[in-house]
């Protein structure tokens, strides 16, 4: 039986995969996230169809943040192909989406009528939101392939003269 040693490099001159980003620390990153998601899809629920009217912008984030959620959700457990390039999009949206409605809330508090998830930087929601998005972008750089090319300390590779 042939198979991988844990923690062995990939032979030399071809990328390793990129590893799941559902194992290990990823684990963790998607129960937060699906309990965001999960928090995110209630409170958006139950303002759109109670007071959508009170606040449309606010309610309209809130339940749009939802989906966000739940996609990073789907594709931070799945892991692997065409789902890390969902994830890349799903976190980057969410990091750009806290950072800009955050600033906006606390520049105008007023602006969006009612507060939403992402409001004065997730907040209500003990800044979850806004360390989420860089946790998750964290763990997608970390779980990347590797590339092909020897390190500086490989002794296969050539020295200056």
């Amino acid at each position: 039986m042939t198979g991988a040693v844990a923690g062995a490099q990939p032979p030399r001159g071809r990328p390793s995969a990129p590893r799941s980003t559902g194992q290990g620390f990823g684990r963790l990153l998607v129960t937060v996230y699906g309990i965001l998601a999960f928090a995110a899809l209630g409170r958006s629920g139950y303002e759109l169809a109670t007071k959508f009217s009170e606040a449309p912008v606010a309610y309209s984030l809130s339940a749009f943040s939802a989906v966000v959620y739940v996609v990073a959700t789907i594709a931070l457990a799945r892991g692997r192909g065409a789902w890390r390039a969902v994830a890349w999009v799903a976190v980057s949206i969410e990091a750009v989406g806290v950072l800009t409605v955050g600033a906006l809330s606390l520049a105008s508090p007023d602006v969006f009528g009612e507060s939403t998830v992402w409001s004065g930087f997730g907040q209500g929601y003990g800044y979850i939101p806004l360390v989420l998005p860089f946790a998750g972008l964290w763990w997608l750089l970390r779980t990347r392939a590797r590339s092909a090319a020897p390190s500086a300390g490989d002794p296969g590779r050539p020295r200056p003269a």
